[in-house]
C-alpha cells in the first residue's frame, strides 16, 4: 500500500484593505489549495467593500447616511455584532476605544502638517459613542459623524478568512493582513509558526513569538505617521484630546482571535507607556511592547536583539513636514484621567464567527 503523500505548502499574495496580504497553507494538492485560497481572499475583499471608510461606495458609507436620518437604520447581523463588540470595548476602556473618532482619524491620516486647533475641535464635536443611539439592532448617529472600523475590521477579516480556510478543510496555515494574523494550526509535523515582531524604529525584527494557532495583531506609530520637528504623530488618536497617542511605539499581542488581539494592542497604545505596560502585564496574554528606546517582552516572547536598543536618532522613514516647533501650537497632555486598567473582553465572548441570535459573536473552538 502506497503511503499517503505529505501535504505541500502553498503561498498566495494579494492586496486588500489598503495593505499587502498573504495566505499560507498546507494542502494535499494545488487544486485544494486554490479553492481554499479563493474563498478566503473573497471574504477579505467582501469585508473591505462593506466596511472601508476610504471607499465612498462602501456599505458603511450608505449605512451612515441612513443612520443620520430620523429613526436611524436597522443593521444586519454582522454589522450589529461588530457594533456590539465596539460598544463593549468603549465601556471597558472608559471611552478610549471609540470607533466614532472617524473625523479625527481622517484629519490626521496621511496629513502633511499638524491640523489646526479649530479643525481638531470641530472633529471632537462629532466624536463620542455616548452621542450614538444604538439598541443592538437600530443605529442612529449625529449628522456628520463618521465611524472608523479600521481598528476592528482588518483583524476580524483575518479571523473570517481563516474560518473560510477551515471550512475548506485546511488545518495548517495562516492569514496575514498587513501584519495582523490568524494561525489555523501548526505545521503538519506539529511545530509552531515563528512570527517576528518588527522594529518600530529601524529594520529587522526585535523579537519573535511561536504560535500554533490563534490571532496576532500589532498596533504602532510607525506606519501612516507624520513627523514634525523630530516628533512623531501616529494614526491612533486619543478620542478625548483629538491628538495621536504618545508613549508606546508598538504593541504586539497574541490572543485566541485576531479581533481580540487587535483590541488589546490598540487599548494598550491608547493608555500610554506606564498604564499601557501595566495593563499588558495583567492581561493574561502573550505580548511584546516597544517605546522607541526599549523593548518590553511579555511571557513567551524571545528577544532578537539586546533589550536596550537605544535608537536615539529614530529613523526618519515617516512623512516629513518642514515646520518649526513654534508652529505646533499647544498640544494637550497625553496623561489623561480617562485611562483604565480594565480588561477588554478577555473572557473570550467576542471572537470570530456567528451563531445564534441577532448580532451575537461567539467563541470558536480550535
Amino acid at each position: 500500500m502506497k503511503p499517503p503523500t505529505a501535504p505541500s505548502i502553498f503561498r498566495h499574495h494579494f492586496s486588500s484593505m489598503g495593505c499587502p496580504a498573504e495566505i499560507v497553507l498546507y494542502a494535499d494538492n494545488a487544486e485544494c489549495a486554490a479553492t481554499a485560497i479563493a474563498g478566503a481572499e473573497s471574504e477579505v475583499h467582501r469585508l473591505d467593500r462593506k466596511y472601508s471608510h476610504y471607499r465612498r461606495d462602501s456599505e458603511l458609507e450608505l449605512m451612515l447616511q441612513q443612520a443620520s436620518r430620523a429613526g436611524g437604520v436597522r443593521v444586519d447581523n454582522e454589522t450589529a455584532a461588530l457594533l456590539n463588540f465596539a460598544a463593549t470595548q468603549y465601556q471597558v476602556s472608559a471611552g478610549l476605544f471609540d470607533i466614532t473618532a472617524g473625523r479625527l482619524t481622517a484629519l490626521w491620516d496621511r496629513a502633511l502638517a499638524v491640523p489646526q486647533a479649530q479643525q481638531i475641535n470641530s472633529a471632537l464635536a462629532l466624536t463620542g459613542w455616548h452621542r450614538v443611539d444604538w439598541d443592538g439592532t437600530r443605529l442612529h448617529v449625529p449628522r456628520g459623524m463618521r465611524l472608523d472600523l479600521g481598528g476592528v475590521v482588518k483583524e476580524y477579516a483575518a479571523d473570517r478568512a481563516a474560518l473560510q480556510l477551515k471550512s475548506a478543510g485546511i488545518q495548517s496555515g495562516y492569514v496575514d493582513l498587513g501584519g495582523d494574523l490568524h494561525f489555523l494550526g501548526p505545521h503538519p509535523d506539529g511545530s509552531a509558526w515563528r512570527a517576528g515582531v518588527r522594529n518600530p524604529r529601524g529594520a529587522g525584527a526585535i523579537a519573535a513569538m511561536n504560535l500554533h494557532k490563534g490571532g496576532l495583531a500589532t498596533s504602532g506609530d510607525y506606519e501612516r505617521c507624520l513627523e514634525v520637528a523630530g516628533q512623531r504623530f501616529g494614526h491612533i488618536i486619543n478620542p478625548f484630546t483629538g491628538w495621536p497617542v504618545q508613549g508606546l511605539a508598538s504593541v504586539t499581542v497574541v490572543a485566541p482571535s485576531c479581533l481580540l488581539a487587535g483590541a488589546v494592542s490598540t487599548l494598550a497604545m491608547l493608555q500610554g507607556r506606564a498604564e499601557g505596560l501595566e495593563f499588558l502585564s495583567t492581561c493574561g496574554l502573550q505580548w511584546m511592547a516597544h517605546d522607541g528606546y526599549f523593548s518590553y517582552p511579555g511571557r513567551d516572547c524571545m528577544l532578537e536583539q539586546p533589550k536596550s536598543l537605544h535608537p536615539r536618532q529614530p529613523e526618519r522613514n515617516a512623512k516629513h513636514a518642514n515646520i518649526s516647533r513654534n508652529n505646533l501650537g499647544s498640544k494637550p497632555s497625553t496623561n489623561t484621567s480617562h485611562n483604565t486598567r480594565h480588561n477588554p473582553g478577555m473572557a473570550g465572548d467576542f471572537t470570530y464567527h456567528f451563531a445564534g441570535g441577532h448580532g451575537q459573536l461567539v467563541a470558536a473552538a480550535g
